[in-house]
């Protein structure tokens, strides 16, 4: 894992295969997001098919529209294949699988992007979860890194973007609408 410092600086550029919101294979990357002036939030989970990252992957596309209408694409990576990808999105919620998703699931099998985004557990061969919005200029604004025990707060995640967005100093527990100090 990297130590070096990410935030406040040009996020690493990325483009991986992906499963898109169509069940079809495509292509996301860094730079789309940013010729199409759009926010990224990029997010890393370990693996397809488990527990807890299937209520993350949901809850996100859920609440896909508001990510939307903040001028953001939500981009989701693990190092499976775009196959196992596709199968679990082919699965049904009431299976433990994702169903339809708003948003696509990008495929890290090299394992680049993980590595450098700093979430990568080299001996295991998965990510960490770790969350990313990156602005549409390309620089790293927000990152935050967990252990796989523990699932992401959308809410959380809405929250910051917003916050950042604005622009302006944003005081411990700013919620949006409220002054900016």
């Amino acid at each position: 894992m990297t130590d070096k410092r990410m935030v406040a600086k040009q996020a690493p550029r990325f483009e991986m295969d992906a499963v898109m919101p169509n069940k079809e294979f495509g292509k996301v990357s860094l730079e789309e997001n940013m010729k199409n002036d759009k926010w990224t939030v990029l997010y890393f989970y370990p693996m397809d098919f488990t527990f807890v990252c299937p209520t993350e992957i949901t809850s996100l596309s859920d609440r896909y529209d508001e990510f939307e209408d903040l001028d953001a694409e939500v981009i989701g990576v693990s190092t499976d294949t775009v196959h196992t990808h596709k199968a679990w999105i082919n699965t049904s919620r009431d299976d433990n699988g994702l169903g339809e998703l708003k948003y696509p699931l990008a495929a890290d099998t090299n394992h680049v992007v993980s590595r450098e985004y700093g979430v990568l557990i080299e001996e295991e061969g998965i990510a960490l979860r770790g969350l990313f919005i990156i602005s549409p200029e390309g620089e790293l604004m927000y990152s935050v890194v967990n252990h796989n025990n523990i699932g992401r707060d959308v809410e959380e995640t809405l929250r910051v973007l917003q916050a950042l967005q604005t622009g302006g100093l944003c005081p411990a527990n700013w919620k949006p609408g409220q002054a900016t100090l």
